[in-house]
């Protein structure tokens, strides 16, 4: 009998994940989901980050279940109390303007328990180290880690972790996880360690990115690497579908999106594609005769297919007309509860046509589902 949500009609599979991406800023999004998910009674088994969703993803596996929202919001409390919380204006223009200058706030003194400027600035350090190459200090971070993280639970509790970050050197993409590493500080700092704001970090003699310089999602590495039914909730922070740019900043900002939601609707979609795909050859290969069956080349087919069912859930951050290109390093207070309020009214979307994901979950489907317009519903083909 399939596991149910406490309190969602909705039946769980053997692993239920949530895959967060990069987004600086706009992960608040992401703890929103994570409270909303906590609240409904879904039990996490895994959950995969890059970049700020690293940072979350450690908060969660670190944390008892019970614990681990107030972490979070023990973090974005932090991260944003250097700004005051504005207040909400009705008029889009003027949340944009104040909106851009918390941004630039954050550019000049940096955020409290996460990077600091540095002084004397890179181009006065020595060569080829972090201060040279950074215009950034991410010691704070270290710290709020180090603080808000049981590191024995993470590596030994019963949620996996997995992070991706990119080597410096040789440009290859690596995912840190606790069923292969022992994972503190230094991997989640390196998953979201973004040139040249921020500088690389080092562990065991390799020197490591942002992981979101090569993929924004840690979506493949989850299918790839769990092989039972699968129900995956991956948060989108850049939408894919926006309007035609007015000016410079929208177009910059809709350029952001572009870019990084490209790759999450690729991957996503191609995955449960495949998924389906290796279904039907596994059916076909059962009508077989049994001295078919014992061929060489049927035996290697069926080694390489993954028939077990796959099932995402793509929860995207649809940004406000007054948040611009620089949302996702504007750490205001208001601009993190707005954020934070999102992601649980995204939740609360998917989950009012829940049913459409439990059927497909109950009948061993794959599917795809998107949050549009406030409904949940499969994508199409």
């Amino acid at each position: 009998m399939p596991r149910r949500a406490a309190r969602a009609a909705l039946p769980l599979p053997d692993l239920v994940v949530l895959v967060l991406q990069g987004g600086g800023a706009l992960g608040a999004f992401q703890a929103g989901i994570y409270e909303a998910l906590i609240e409904l009674g879904i039990e996490l088994d895994w959950v995969a980050g890059i970049s700020i969703g690293a940072v979350n993803a450690a908060i969660i596996a670190g944390n008892p279940r019970d614990e681990a929202v107030g972490r979070m919001r023990s973090f974005w409390d932090g991260v944003s109390s250097a700004l005051p919380s504005f207040p909400t204006f009705d008029n889009d223009l003027a949340r944009e303007w104040t909106h851009l200058g918390a941004a630039a706030r954050v550019a000049t003194f940096g955020v409290p328990g996460f990077f600091v400027p540095r002084i004397p600035p890179p181009m006065f350090a020595e060569r080829q180290t972090p201060a040279a190459v950074s215009f950034y200090d991410t010691a704070p971070l270290a710290a709020t880690l180090d603080r808000l993280v049981d590191w024995d639970r993470l590596n030994h509790g019963k949620v996996r972790l997995s992070v991706g970050a990119v080597a410096v050197e040789t440009g290859n993409f690596r995912y840190f996880d606790t069923t292969t590493d022992t994972i503190d500080a230094r991997h989640i700092m390196a998953s979201g360690a973004l040139p040249p704001g921020l500088p690389p970090i080092e562990i065991d003699g390799h020197w490591y990115w942002d992981g979101g310089l090569v993929s924004n999602t840690p979506l493949e590495h989850v299918v790839e690497a769990g092989h039972e039914d699968m129900l995956v909730f991956q948060v989108d922070l850049f939408p894919a579908r926006g309007d035609r740019p007015h000016d410079l900043e929208e177009a910059w900002s809709r350029e952001k999106d572009i870019r990084f939601s490209s790759r999450t609707r690729r991957i996503s979609d191609g995955l449960v594609r495949r998924r389906k795909e290796h279904r039907l050859i596994d059916r076909m290969l059962a009508k077989l005769p049994p001295e078919a069956r014992d061929l060489p080349e049927v035996k290697a087919i069926e080694k390489m297919i993954d028939a077990k069912a796959l099932n995402v859930v793509q929860l995207v951050h649809q940004p406000p007309a007054w948040q611009t290109g620089v949302r996702d390093f504007e750490f205001s207070r208001a601009t993190m509860e707005a954020n934070w309020a999102l992601g649980r009214a995204a939740v609360e979307a998917a989950m009012k046509d829940g049913h459409l994901l439990a059927d497909s979950i109950a009948e061993g489907r794959s599917d795809s589902f998107a949050v549009q317009s406030g409904d949940l519903r499969p994508k199409a083909g």
